[in-house]
């Protein structure tokens, strides 16, 4: 057995009757010369395997292999008892060869060299499938690597020290009975001068790393292939080779995601094969989907994204687990199946004329991607080159296997912190609210921070933010609990201070470790009075309609979840109309190197929030200061509310529309909401553009997020805002054609975007607490 792929092929074993092993007439073992009447093609002279030590006896053995089969390379496995395990002792041959032969062989693995050990006779590896039958797209494929294997046994009457393997290139055909034969004996006779040594004291075993020896001047040159290292130095091309492997495995072990392993193949697969092209694919609910592509790749993605799986595709077939090599206009390269059988009869071309290779990335129990490569030109891929592109794919399947289970496990925890998010904030006369949250980017666990606004009376809002210890689901899940406490206190109409201790209480019920702050604001809507309450948590800011900033200071009290035996305190503040509050989370500052308050106050006064549009603007800047991983390391929530007073005749009027996911009236419910909306305001004349830009707006969001969808109509002295809310992170793009390079593959396109951006001067789309909310400003016509 020559690789770990090799594993699942069965193995054919040539029997063979064992010798008895030579010996002189005294009884001491013979060194190996050549046999009279052998074929003299391998016999070239007398040989013979030597060694006043272990590693010289293996490393003469393995070389004397080589030379006399024509072979790559050769191998010696000695085997471990304690370990149950034939372990690799010492390799000689060509450097990518190397890395096909596997450490370590458990003596049940089905492998040819486990086989020769275990029966003492020669066991040959061949393709497990000698007669393919018909051509068709799961027969053109190949082995990992282009070898052939043959092992022996390396034994003597008493004992079995393990077996000698060696590799040739499928190319040169079958073993011959002769060759056969030639390998046994020079398997004896290292046996005998390994019983030798173990009579002198030495322990033959193999050590904790193989002996790796490259093959010296008296290797085939053919075996050097073209345009790798200097040519006609033996040794130069296969070293060479092994850069960009090795390249490739310190890049993926540092790819945290998709576009890293891409870049990566980029560098180390496509330009060190000279490809054109560089696919990569993976198979989910039967149809193919791109991860990642580069060179001059595009049109080949696009015929390829989105296909069947089961479609007769070479990108299709190499999921059966096996590598193809192909050309543009003919049969494959390699594989004798589709020999004579025209191209158009076997699979649907994906592209012109050239040469492509899709090679199956495997993960742990299964093909988890399909890399395709594209040439420009017909070309032959010498053996090595295959050897090397098998090791690269088995990095990259481990790659992708690993970045895509670390995305889904990312991707879980964040719908499970979305969910746990309000779904929307409610609608307020008088009260302009936003929220924000991010998660943390160095962790794929779920955080603990939240955000809430609740309208526990006509004139009475409730604004809370806090924090849960720690990124575990146990944070998610205590994070719910108290939410909901604190939902059922505000609704009832308690105060923040009694909020706040009576949620203390039943998290000290639950019996939770961890601890909990946070920050609630009471908000009298009639006369701006601000009651603020908090847990160990930072006091929320305001900003005056001049432009100061003062905290809204009240006692910090403890985090809920820690004794305390006083109650709970709150502190009154008044707010004058057009003030904005701003209630965070720790890690929304907690990585800056100034203080935390006066980090908050600088985001707080980094615009202008005059408007309820400017609000959202605030909110983006304030959470686009947190870009990089290092800013990241917390999740981080933010709540905005503009309190606008209790003014007259420029008090705001507000509505809002719920549509269920599945309502399939829920586009004509929206226009007939817009129309009866702008009657009662006396805005009749905006009826006809603000209900086509709703009806296309609730249009979109039901087709591509699948979701509820909230309405929120919202007048003002001089502007109307309308705002459609659903569950879908991925933004709107206007266009009428389909993806470009540019476009982000996974957001919302249609016509119907353009439409909007015709009727609005002004919209823009922005995250929430669990999706997306479109909006749009129109002006009010003034008489």
């Amino acid at each position: 057995m020559t690789g770990s792929r090799h594993a699942r092929h069965s193995a054919r074993v040539t029997e063979r009757r064992r010798r008895p092993p030579a010996r002189s007439a005294g009884g001491s073992p013979l060194v190996w010369s050549s046999t009279p009447g052998r074929d003299q093609r391998h016999s070239g002279g007398s040989h013979a395997v030597q060694g006043s030590d272990l590693p010289e006896a293996l490393h003469s053995a393995a070389r004397e292999a080589r030379r006399r089969m024509d072979a790559v390379s050769a191998a010696v496995y000695l085997v471990d008892e304690d370990q149950g395990a034939l372990c690799l002792a010492l390799a000689d041959g060509s450097a990518p060869s190397f890395f096909t032969l596997p450490g370590r062989m458990p003596l049940d693995m089905p492998s040819a060299t486990v086989r020769a050990w275990a029966t003492g006779e020669a066991a040959v590896l061949t393709d497990p499938d000698p007669d393919p039958g018909p051509a068709g797209p799961d027969r053109d494929h190949v082995l990992p690597y282009p070898y052939v294997a043959l092992s022996v046994p390396v034994a003597t009457d008493e004992r079995r020290f393990g077996a000698l393997t060696v590799l040739r290139v499928e190319a040169a055909g079958a073993f011959e009975p002769a060759e056969m034969g030639i390998l046994e004996d020079v398997g004896r006779q290292l046996a005998h001068i390994l019983a030798r040594l173990v009579e002198d004291g030495v322990r033959v075993v193999a050590g904790p790393m193989p002996m790796l020896v490259p093959a010296g001047a008296g290797v085939d040159t053919s075996v050097c292939t073209p345009g790798w290292g200097v040519r006609d130095v033996p040794g130069s091309a296969g070293t060479s080779m092994m850069f960009p492997l090795r390249r490739l495995a310190e890049l993926l072990n540092r790819a945290t995601t998709m576009e890293d392993v891409v870049a990566a193949a980029q560098y180390c697969v496509m330009s060190s094969l000279r490809a054109d092209a560089l696919v990569l694919v993976s198979a989910r609910e039967g149809r193919l989907w791109v991860l990642g592509h580069c060179g001059d790749s595009t049109e080949l993605a696009r015929r390829i994204h989105g296909a069947g799986v089961d479609g007769r595709t070479p990108v299709a077939a190499a999921f059966h687990g096996r590598a193809l090599y192909l050309t543009g206009d003919g049969p494959p390269l390699v594989g004798e199946a589709s020999a004579g059988v025209p191209r158009t009869e076997v699979y649907v071309p994906l592209r012109g004329e050239g040469q492509f290779v899709d090679l199956p990335l495997a993960g742990q129990n299964r093909v988890v991607a399909v890399c395709a490569l594209a040439f420009s030109g017909h070309r032959p891929f010498p053996s090595e080159e295959r050897v090397l592109l098998g090791m690269m794919a088995g990095l990259l399947g481990a790659a992708v296997e690993r970045v895509e289970l670390s995305a889904e496990q990312r991707e879980a925890a964040q719908l499970l912190q979305r969910l746990l998010l309000p779904a929307r904030l409610p609608d307020l006369p008088r009260l302009v609210t936003t929220a924000r949250y991010r998660p943390a980017d160095v962790t794929s666990e779920v955080g603990g921070d939240w955000y809430d606004v609740f309208r526990n009376a006509e004139e009475r809002a409730v604004l809370v933010v806090g924090d849960v210890e720690g990124h575990a689901v146990e944070s998610a899940a205590v994070m719910g609990q108290v939410r909901t406490a604190m939902a059922a206190y505000a609704c009832e109409g308690h105060r923040p201070a009694a909020m706040i201790d009576r949620t203390a209480r039943v998290l000290a019920e639950l019996g939770t470790a961890l601890t909990v702050t946070c920050c609630v604001v009471a908000l009298d809507t009639l006369d701006g009075t601000a009651e603020v309450a908090l847990a160990g948590h930072p006091a929320p800011l305001a900003r005056r309609p001049d432009g100061r900033i003062e905290t809204l200071d009240a006692l910090a009290n403890v985090p809920l979840g820690v004794p305390m035996a006083q109650p709970y305190e709150a502190r009154e503040h008044l707010l004058e109309s057009g003030s904005t509050v701003m209630l965070y989370t720790n890690g929304l500052v907690s990585s800056r190197s100034a203080s935390p308050e006066t980090c908050a106050r600088d985001l707080l006064g980094s615009t202008d929030v005059t408007s309820s549009s400017h609000l959202e603007d605030l909110a983006d800047r304030i959470v686009s200061e947190i870009v990089t991983p290092q800013q990241r390391r917390d999740d981080a929530a933010v709540l905005l509310a503009r309190y606008e007073g209790a003014g007259h005749g420029d008090e705001p009027k507000a509505a809002g529309l719920h549509i269920q996911r599945r309502d399939l009236r829920g586009v004509r419910t929206a226009r007939a909401f817009v129309h009866d909306k702008l009657g009662a305001w006396g805005l009749q004349d905006m009826t006809d553009v603000v209900e086509l830009a709703a009806s296309e707006i609730v249009t979109n969001a039901l087709i591509h997020a699948g979701s509820d969808v909230d309405v929120r109509l919202r007048a003002f002295e001089d502007r109307l805002r309308l705002e459609v809310r659903d569950s879908a992170t991925n933004p709107p793009i206007p266009s009428p054609l389909s993806l470009t390079e540019e476009e982000a593959p996974e957001a919302e396109h249609g016509r119907g975007m353009l439409i909007v951006e015709a009727l609005a001067g002004e919209w823009t789309s922005y995250p929430n607490g669990q999706g997306k909310t479109v909006a749009l400003n129109l002006v009010i016509p003034q008489e």
